[in-house]
């Protein structure tokens, strides 16, 4: 272990990195499940279903491993959450639009993926990836750690724990719990949803609390203890309060791997003629809309994590980001031969690094537990997603910290970072809110005077961003 991963020299244990891998699976597991109800429609029945399931498991570990061996960093791979919903939205697009049925339509747009992983790879091969990172300036690179911790927030109180009823949804707790102007308005709107929503609040709160106290006495685990004491709280109140047993799903859960609806469905099924009855200038935008995002969200998340806890050099560079890349672009060529829209670094992987995971042990780990969701995915499932939120939102705060290198006095980097701020957390993209720095801070460069001091690249990228919003169909 130490001559693979340089534990000494990174300050580490095994001990360390393992419960952080472990840690950074917690916060991620829900795309194990989430991911193929996005790209079916929820088609929980279904041999396509079962096929991504597979593909989203196999396709991150691998990925994983690269990152793991090849870069050595703790950073988590897995299909996005934004471009899967906007690969299903490609999808149905494509059976509208040629009359074929959804799962060969699905596999048309599988060919999509495997375009821009082949890009991403060569570009990352000739360090092009590599020299975007480097032309993202100062005023935008301030804004991309805090940014990120405002994205995690949001996710942890905003999204990501959804409750329906009868009465609608989804609820969520931030707009519907605290921001509701009365209990009993939120008990009426919510209906027989509200006590669940209760006890995701007290869930949330109990580990949030739990997570600060633990690492305010300097507790390496407090981020894996906090979530395994939110998750017996909420175990207990779905047994208590809302009387249902929480371990009900495993009863008549199949722990066997669905290899022969993957091999039918999914497994190298690229539809080439399919993809050419979209039209070249169609799949041509397509191509280039989920190249853009992909690259941004994946600068985004290692530059803003690597930047919170010191993994870059004097200049703000983290070393060994090629490999990061080229193991992004391996996850992403990997997804889609196996069957799963485009596969990138996850900023979840920040509550595993504030758990002390420095190398690619952590990356291992997470994947190795990836890896045995093929056989063991209904005890994922069992990991309420209210017990992951205090750890991001706790993650978030800490990325917060970032605001202190900005410079408030300087609007260069005040109108960019505060763009990127609320950008992020509303977009749901780390690429848009990177797009709306560039954006800004090269404009403001170039209509105060001073475009000389931006870097042809960059005026190249903000350009590329300006097309993307507002040009491309």
């Amino acid at each position: 272990m130490e001559r693979i991963f340089q534990l000494k020299e990174n300050g580490t244990t095994v001990r360390t990195e393992l419960l952080a891998g472990l840690t950074t699976f917690m916060t991620m597991a829900y795309i194990i499940a989430l991911n193929p109800n996005v790209l079916t429609g929820f088609d929980t029945a279904s041999p396509l279903w079962n096929g991504v399931f597979l593909a989203t498991c196999l396709s991150s570990a691998l990925a994983m491993f690269c990152m793991a061996f090849l870069a050595n960093k703790p950073f988590a791979l897995a299909p996005c959450m934004g471009l899967n919903s906007f690969f299903a939205a490609m999808v149905a697009n494509i059976a509208a639009l040629t009359g074929m049925s959804y799962l060969r339509s699905f596999q048309s747009a599988l060919v999509i993926i495997l375009v821009e992983g082949v890009v991403f790879f060569v570009l990352s091969l000739l360090n092009v990836r590599e020299k975007i990172v480097g032309a993202i300036p100062l005023g935008v690179r301030l804004g991309i750690t805090p940014a990120v911790g405002m994205m995690l927030l949001n996710i942890g109180l905003g999204s990501n724990v959804g409750i329906y009823s009868e009465t609608g949804g989804p609820f969520y707790v931030m707009r519907d719990f605290f921001g509701s102007l009365a209990p009993t308005a939120a008990r009426d709107m919510m209906g027989s949803g509200y006590p669940a929503m209760v006890l995701t609040a007290v869930t949330i709160l109990a580990g949030l609390i739990l997570i600060v106290v633990l690492a305010k006495r300097g507790v390496r685990a407090a981020v894996l203890l906090g979530m395994l004491a939110a998750s017996l709280v909420y175990w207990a109140g779905e047994a208590v309060i809302l009387g249902e047993n929480p371990f009900a799903d495993l009863t008549a859960a199949s722990f066997l791997p669905p290899f022969g609806d993957m091999a039918e469905t999914t497994l190298f099924h690229f539809d080439f003629k399919g993809f050419l009855q979209i039209g070249w200038f169609t799949a041509l935008t397509s191509v280039i809309t989920f190249c853009i995002i992909d690259m941004f969200d994946t600068i985004g998340t290692l530059v803003g994590i690597a930047t919170q806890v010191g993994m870059v050099d004097e200049r703000g560079k983290m070393p060994r980001m090629r490999e990061a890349l080229l193991s992004d672009a391996v996850g992403t060529m990997v997804g889609a031969c196996s069957g799963t829209s485009t596969v990138t670094t996850f900023v979840e992987s920040a509550a595993g690094v504030e758990s002390g995971g420095r190398t690619g042990l952590t990356a291992l780990s997470t994947g190795l537990l990836f890896l045995a969701c093929i056989f063991l995915a209904p005890v994922a499932a069992v990991i309420p997603a209210a017990a992951t939120s205090p750890a991001l939102i706790y993650v978030g705060v800490l990325m917060l910290r970032g605001l202190r290198d900005v410079d408030f006095g300087d609007l260069d980097q005040m109108v960019p970072v505060a763009l990127m701020m609320i950008g992020m957390p509303v977009s749901g993209s780390v690429g848009h809110a990177i797009g709306l720095g560039m954006i800004s801070f090269t404009a403001i460069k170039l209509f105060s005077g001073r475009g000389w001091e931006v870097s042809a690249l960059t005026y190249g990228i903000a350009l590329l961003f300006l097309v993307k919003f507002f040009l491309i169909v």
